[in-house]
């Protein structure tokens, strides 16, 4: 496990600092501190119950913290719904991925942002859908075709690509390689590269520990909502367990008790 790294890139794009959060008597988060570099992904890994969902749902505008600061781009900022979030820069890409499979693509991709609304531009968003598919490189064999006639990783790339139309700052992508096979896995994790390539921040929240190795520059654990180890990609499959597990604080605990029977 490293210390926070400090990174090339200059200051964070977003800083959490002391971030709690509490529903009632139970504590979901709890002083979680967190840096986004421009131009890096950021894995955030834990177990079920780690208060991933919680702190995505915090920096999409969903839930407010119950204490703690949020700066992005070095101003504090308050989170206080999505459209606030998306306002500020944060593009969240959920599970769901929330596409309406009888639309084609660039309905998709432009569902509630409609170029001239009162009347459709369908040309204009045609080639913005090709122009922003084909700087990422996506395999789309056509934006008229519909949602429902893509593969997964595709419509992963749909959704992905939609949040990108918002020129947003950071994307936050839940479980973007769940239920996906290997081709197109390897699809999605090509994209979360060209996206970090691009200069956004990207935080990638996943349970599969070979695909965050893959792409990620720092791994992030939670544990029962608290901070339990940043580690780099190099981290061994091992150690990135021990810390979603707690068997590190277990080994140390241990080490502590044995010094203190010595003495």
């Amino acid at each position: 496990m490293t210390d926070s790294p400090k990174s090339p890139r200059g200051a964070p794009i977003l800083s959490l600092r002391g971030i709690s959060k509490t529903f009632g008597a139970v504590s979901a988060l709890t002083d979680i501190e967190l840096d986004i570099h421009a131009g890096e992904v950021v894995a955030l890994v834990g177990d079920n119950g780690a208060g991933k969902s919680t702190l995505v749902k915090v920096l999409a505008g969903v839930h407010r913290p119950s204490a703690g600061t949020i700066r992005v781009g070095g101003q504090e900022v308050t989170l206080d719904s999505p459209a606030r979030a998306m306002q500020l820069g944060i593009a969240t890409v959920y599970q769901d991925l929330a596409l309406c499979e009888n639309l084609d693509v660039v309905a998709n991709l432009f569902l509630g942002h409609e170029l001239s609304p009162w009347n459709l531009d369908e040309v204009a968003m045609e080639v913005r859908a090709w122009t922003l598919l084909q700087e990422l490189a996506a395999r789309i064999p056509s934006v008229r075709e519909p949602i429902a006639s893509l593969s997964g990783g595709q419509r992963q790339t749909v959704a992905i690509a939609r949040s990108l139309l918002l020129d947003p700052r950071i994307i936050m992508l839940d479980e973007p390689t769940a239920a996906l096979g290997v081709a197109q896995t390897a699809e999605v994790l090509n994209l979360i590269e060209r996206v970090r390539d691009r200069g956004l921040g990207v935080i990638m929240i996943s349970h599969n520990m070979e695909d965050v190795r893959a792409v990620a520059d720092r791994i992030v654990v939670l544990r029962l909502g608290r901070n339990n180890g940043i580690f780099d990609r190099s981290a061994s499959h091992q150690e990135l367990v021990a810390a979603i597990t707690g068997a590190n604080d277990n080994s140390v605990s241990r080490r502590m008790e044995r010094k203190e029977a010595r003495t």
